[in-house]
């Protein structure tokens, strides 16, 4: 198993809208949202964004990225893959292999699907599933703390 990153971390779907606690930094760790987006004159500078991307590769395959987390918190936000799968702008088929491959590279599955019925069915996470976005999220927000400096110094550089 290999563990590799990149630098590029994505925003959580439906992440809750805060400024109430901010890096320590002036780097920006998470990408604006449309409604969030403000007219910059040319004169101001925009600060770059910076996300970490972290991939758990098992055998040739991604068994764990960012995008596979962004997908467990949209069907624990959501309710199902289908509904996840709409609000990423995904297609069902897509997730639910996505979904399918994770589970399988897992010792547990990270969720649990109940099929059709009169509510429709619909899929929950495991508590290995929690457990992923937990330490998921948790490692890219400690690799953004300590690398702030660099980040900062790095940044600088881009042109703004």
């Amino acid at each position: 198993m290999t563990v590799s990153a990149k630098v590029r971390t994505p925003a959580p779907v439906n992440a809750p809208k805060t400024t109430a606690s901010k890096p320590a930094s002036n780097v920006k760790t998470n990408p604006p949202v449309p409604e969030q987006i403000e007219a910059v004159s040319p004169s101001t500078r925009r600060e770059p964004d910076v996300r970490f991307r972290m991939r758990v590769v098992q055998d040739g395959t991604i068994a764990l990225g960012p995008g596979k987390v962004s997908l467990l918190e949209a069907v624990r936000d959501h309710g199902s893959i289908s509904a996840a799968a709409r609000s990423l702008n995904m297609s069902y088929r897509r997730a639910w292999l996505l979904m399918d491959e994770l589970n399988r590279a897992l010792e547990s599955p990270a969720t649990v699907s109940e099929h059709g019925g009169q509510s429709g069915g619909g899929s929950t996470l495991t508590p290995v599933g929690e457990e992923i976005i937990r330490l998921y999220r948790g490692i890219e927000a400690r690799a953004a703390a300590a690398c702030a400096p660099e980040i900062e110094a790095l940044t600088k550089l881009v042109k703004g």
